[in-house]
This record gives structure tokens, sequence and C-alpha cells, in this order.
């Protein structure tokens, strides 16, 4: 799990106390006084690990990082529940407004697939949505036939590389009138998402390449995903929490 090979030498009672220390780490830290903090950027994702809450029934790590107006890039929020569903999120976004944030950011990044959307708009509806350009790709070409994929792998990224908003609307019509009427599921994940997918448009140039998917965190996910390793037992929530805090928390680092 967490501590991989450097576990072998320490004892039961001292792997309890570090998860226990670290338990107590992430919940004074989602208790911390967020009355001064604004957020330009949120990039939000549910992610699945080896490790398992009791009772976890499907639930995964909701994880908010943002980035403030200096463009410091800093943990929002770490929470558990459940990816698909709104009120999991509009829990966790609820409970950074009782802690004192005043305001959501001007834009959330993350992929379609959320319950993060709807409960952004229930808590915080000023904050305008970018859909992930990775993911929103990955599902248009699986509603391709492979030989196909070449090129519209080639037409979706005229769209998001487009240097202005009007050219990638333009780009975006143009793979709709070559795709829509033989590949009408491909043309629908476009059209349906068409104002989120550019959004970013409305932000600096300079911002594009980070903004328009959740690269900026998923080498972040992908080493909580790595040094977590499936075990029979269960551990508690708390434990689960702390586990995922410490494990970002070191992955920032790196």
């Amino acid at each position: 799990m967490l501590l991989g090979q450097d576990a072998l030498g320490l004892s039961a009672n001292v792997v309890s106390r570090l998860k226990a220390q670290w338990a107590d780490a992430h919940r004074q830290w989602s208790q911390r006084d967020l009355s001064a903090c604004r957020y330009v950027y949120w990039w939000a994702d549910g992610i699945h690990t080896g490790l398992r809450s009791d009772p976890s029934d499907g639930q995964c790590l909701l994880v908010i990082i943002g980035v403030t107006p200096e463009g410091r890039k800093e943990r929002v929020a770490i929470g558990d529940g459940y990816r698909e569903s709104k009120a999991s999120w509009r829990d966790l976004l609820l409970e950074l407004k009782a802690h004192g944030l005043q305001a959501g950011p001007r834009l959330g990044i993350g992929d379609g697939a959320m319950g993060f959307w709807a409960a952004l708009d229930e808590v915080f509806p000023d904050t305008a949505h970018q859909r992930c350009w990775f993911h929103k790709m990955g599902n248009v070409l699986n509603a391709l036939p492979k030989s196909q994929h070449s090129r519209a792998k080639a037409d979706l990224q005229a769209i998001w590389m487009a240097a202005t908003r009007h050219e990638a609307s333009r780009a975006l019509d143009h793979f709709l009138a070559r795709y829509a009427a033989k590949y009408p599921k491909a043309a629908e994940k476009l059209t349906r998402d068409r104002q989120s997918l550019l959004a970013f448009y409305d932000f600096p140039a300079e911002h594009w390449q980070h903004i328009r998917t959740t690269n900026a965190i998923e080498s972040t996910f992908a080493t909580v995903r790595h040094r977590t390793t499936r075990t029979r037992n269960c551990v508690s929530r708390p434990t689960f929490l702390g586990l995922a805090f410490k494990l970002i928390e070191e992955a920032e680092k790196s």
C-alpha cells in the first residue's frame, strides 16, 4: 500500500500510528479556514484506487485541485463519494462553503461523466464549465469505427488547437459535416458539450494548454493509483481519506 517496501521494517503499531496521524492531518486540513481563498481554475475528478473504505459500496476519491490568482496550484478538497452523484459532489462543495469559501473558480475543468457539474451549478453557479478534451476525444473515437480514427483524430485536434474560438467553431462544424450523417452518436458527443468544450477560449492564451484538459492533475492521480494496492481488508473511512491525503501531498512534492 502507501509505504511500499519501506513498510517491511515497521511494526504494526508504528504503521497504525502513522495512519492515525494522516487521518488527523486530513481532518484538520478539511476544517481549515477558507474565507481568504480565491481560485481561478479548478480541476475535478473522481478516482478509483486499490484502497477500499468500509463501507465502500463503489465509492471513490473525490478530488479538487485549484489554481489561485497568483498562479499557485494547491489542493482544494479531498473527500469520498460516488463519482456520478450530484449529491456526493454537492456535499463536498457545501463543506467548502461552510468553511468560508466565498466563491467558486472562474472555470471548472473535468470530464463530462461526473455529478460535479450539476452540483457546481447549484453551489457556485457563476463558474464556467470546461470539458476535458482528452476524455472527449476518447469518447468520440470510441463511437467511430477504427478505420476512421486517424482522420477523425486529426479533425478533432484541429478544433482544440485552433488559434481562436471562431476558428475552433468552424473546425467543429467541419467535423459535424463530415461525420454526423453516418456516425450520429459520435457527432452528438460534440454537439451536446459544444459550449463547454470551447470555454477555455475565454481565458488567457498562455493558459489554454493547461485548462482544456485534466492533464494538470493526471500525474497526481497516477501516483495515487500506482501507490495503492488491492487489499482483502477494508480500511476505515478516516484511514482511507488520510492515506489519500498523504499520497496527494507527496505527489505534489515530486
